[in-house]
């Protein structure tokens, strides 16, 4: 039989052990950020290790162009889309194991691939050259004018103003 306190000592470096282990793969996993460019190289993004962009960069040429958004849009999804790819490189500690599977299958899943230029879910696609807002038409004008409404009563000075004689609906 083992001594009780050798079985105490040695489940407490187990479990410094442990702690230590998921500290460095803590630290590990925080330290993972992708950087993203655009095609154009004018919209410049950093994301971290959640996803989360930390930094944006555009550059002037490309401030007013009608664009700009999905372009922003597009480059932060690209750079989410590579987040599982670095942190199966930045992260050795888990290397190989279920735990990093299971990482690399969650960002996958949270963060796919945009989609490729151009593509439009239901496959209508608006010309290039019209505007992104639709104008409704204006609504018709009414045909008469609605009935002009009852007068209220007057009010009796000697009613009451409780709910059973005089009614709290006026």
């Amino acid at each position: 039989m083992s001594n009780p306190e050798q079985l105490i000592t040695d489940y407490e470096a187990k479990l410094a052990s442990v702690q230590e282990n998921a500290a460095r793969t803590a630290a590990e996993i925080e330290s993972v950020t992708v950087s993203e460019r655009s095609k154009d190289g004018q919209i410049a993004v950093k994301v971290n290790h959640t996803g989360n962009v930390v930094d944006l960069e555009i550059g002037t040429a490309v401030r007013m162009k009608p664009s700009l958004a999905q372009d922003i849009m597009r480059t932060i999804q690209g750079a989410q889309a590579k987040l599982a790819g670095a942190m199966q490189a930045g992260v050795p500690s888990i290397a190989g194991t279920e735990t990093m599977d299971a990482l690399v299958s969650q960002l996958h899943s949270e963060f796919p691939e945009p989609e490729p230029e151009g593509y439009v879910e239901g496959g209508y696609a608006p010309a290039q050259d019209s505007s992104r807002f639709v104008v409704d038409e204006e609504p018709a004008a009414p045909q008469k004018p609605a009935p002009p409404r009852p007068a209220r009563p007057a009010r009796d000075e000697g009613q009451d103003e409780d709910y059973f004689g005089g009614g709290f609906l006026r």
